[in-house]
């Protein structure tokens, strides 16, 4: 058994964010604004632009961006995408619409993945792996208890590596904000 990977120092992911908002921006004309987000949240979309809250370190920054990229792509090819953006909590929710919800949470984390990659960030693959694993632990405890643990408690290093998945076309279209969703 491999030892896990160590994660990249914040200097890292301070450079890594700075390549993909820029990369965000030129390619697919999305603004990025670093500003205050209202507790608690830590970022938000409405289908045209991506704001994160000044206070995320560079770790939770990059991952904020990239997640809300993946989310943006979705929100403008498809209604139903920015329906499940906003799931509330509820104790009775179905196995069959968690697992709607697994897909759709994937699906962003594939378009994420593939924006790495664009952006020449490949050697990231299994931090963002890991932080989609960890993000879908917390998902999936908040929308059946409605709690808010602490994010980092579901990370686990060396999970099952996601896969990139294709961008395709979309125009951007200010859709509402998220701020009634879940944005970790």
């Amino acid at each position: 058994m491999q030892p896990a990977p160590l994660k990249p120092s914040q200097a890292r992911f301070r450079h890594a964010f700075n390549r993909v908002e820029a990369h965000i921006e030129a390619r697919y004309c999305i603004p990025v604004r670093i500003l205050d987000v209202p507790d608690p949240f830590t970022g938000d979309l409405d289908g045209a632009e991506i704001h994160i809250d000044y206070e995320q370190s560079p770790e939770d920054g990059l991952a904020i961006i990239a997640h809300l990229f993946g989310h943006t792509v979705q929100w403008n090819l498809s209604e139903r995408g920015r329906t499940l953006g906003v799931q509330q909590p509820d104790p009775s929710l179905s196995q069959q619409r968690l697992d709607e919800l697994y897909h759709y949470e994937l699906e962003a984390a594939r378009y994420s993945l593939q924006l790495f990659h664009e952006a020449g960030l490949g050697e990231l693959d299994q931090w963002l792996s890991d932080y989609f694993h960890c993000d879908w632990g917390y998902l999936q405890h908040f929308y059946r208890t409605g709690e808010k643990p602490a994010f980092m408690s579901f990370w686990q290093s060396g999970g099952v590596r996601i896969q990139p998945l294709a961008i395709p076309a979309f125009q951007t279209k200010a859709w509402r904000s998220r701020f009634g969703g879940v944005v970790v």
